[in-house]
């Protein structure tokens, strides 16, 4: 099972939805650098289940506990290990179901493949896994604030409703303001409405996840197989629901022609820039200096409280009531779970950069 992602900065996640803990490993953080663990808090708390009405009622303290790599807040090179206690576990909502294949849940596809699955909550592939990206983010985002690099994610659509402003005309630090993590307040109150009439009727809603990388420079990304993008995509696959990633233009660059399309290069006193970016501040795989942004589509929640027909592991037909808790929508989580992996891609390749040359 593969549970390492990254390829010089690289984490490893362990731990189960309803196990004692989950946790995360970092292997290849530099040393000498400053940590500030109410920061990685503040982190965890904007993703912690139970925080609002539109969330999830599991309510996990997520409290981090740094068990090696630090020293008086300062990384020392080794492996820099973080644990995090589940405390809300409520298995036992699990035991009727623990033989049915959940729709559209990796229940069938994980017994397929391993031949045992842990039912409780998802085990493994359940997204209380994301906590340990968000702790890892944490730390390579305090990194990435040292080089003036910073990472903006919001909801930018709920359902088929749409807030059709570019991030470039909204006011992103007012993202964390409100329980949807909209910067928009007119749109996140709509984007509020819609979720909770979705919740009253017992189903869930998906939707998009924008994200914008300010101030990463130029020349970051291979331009054969490790293309930054490429990379980006990956992290963003990888998150529990994403169904979606899309880059600069993404699919609406198709209606484009090429005159249009193509950023004009400009020489200015602090350096150059282009005067549109279609291309989203990639080109030939590589960072160009623009501001790097792409959008992460979720699917609706695939538990729901709503009876559905499914098979168990005998392939018996069943009726299926699921009685665990969930999100209605996992957008106002998944927000910091983005970001997260797009520190965790950006720093990556930082350090890979070092070793492009030789001066």
């Amino acid at each position: 099972m593969a549970n390492t992602f990254g390829n010089i900065f690289k984490i490893t996640t362990y731990g189960e939805s309803h196990g004692r803990a989950i946790g995360v490993i970092i292997d290849g953080c530099p040393a000498g650098c400053k940590i500030d663990e109410e920061f990685i808090q503040r982190e965890m708390n904007r993703r912690r289940p139970g925080q609002s009405a539109i969330t999830t009622s599991r309510d996990e303290e997520d409290r981090v506990e740094i068990l090696s790599g630090v020293f008086n807040s300062m990384t020392l090179g080794s492996p820099l290990h973080m644990m995090i206690l589940n405390k809300d576990q409520r298995s036992e909502d699990y035991e009727k179901n623990r033989d049915a294949f959940r729709p559209s849940h990796a229940d069938f596809t994980y017994f397929e493949k391993y031949g045992i699955r842990d039912y409780r909550g998802g085990g493994r592939s359940s997204a209380r896994e994301t906590a340990c990206r968000v702790a890892a983010g944490a730390i390579a985002k305090q990194i990435l604030m040292t080089k003036g690099i910073a990472i903006f994610g919001y909801v930018s659509k709920v359902g088929k409703m749409r807030l059709d402003k570019s991030y470039e005309n909204l006011d992103l630090t007012k993202t964390y303001e409100n329980a949807i993590r909209c910067p928009d307040e007119e749109m996140a109150a709509k984007f509020i409405q819609h979720i909770e009439e979705v919740k009253s009727t017992g189903d869930s809603v998906g939707g998009i996840v924008t994200c914008v990388i300010k101030k990463l420079p130029a020349g970051l990304g291979e331009p054969i197989y490790d293309k930054f993008h490429a990379a980006l995509g990956s992290a963003m696959l990888s998150i529990n629901a994403v169904h979606g990633f899309e880059y600069g233009s993404g699919f609406a660059g198709t209606d484009l022609l090429g005159s249009e399309h193509n950023d004009a290069f400009i020489q200015t006193p602090e350096g150059v820039v282009t005067k549109t970016n279609h291309s989203g501040g990639i080109q030939g795989g590589i960072t160009n200096g623009m501001d790097v942004y792409f959008n992460v589509a979720f699917k609706p929640t695939s538990t729901i409280a709503k009876p559905q027909k499914t098979i168990n592991q005998l392939g018996e037909s069943i009726d299926l009531e699921n009685i665990g808790r969930h999100d209605p929508c996992v957008l106002p989580r998944a927000v910091t779970v983005v970001e997260a992996m797009a520190a965790l891609v950006a720093i990556d390749m930082l350090l890979a950069n070092k070793l492009a040359t030789w001066q």
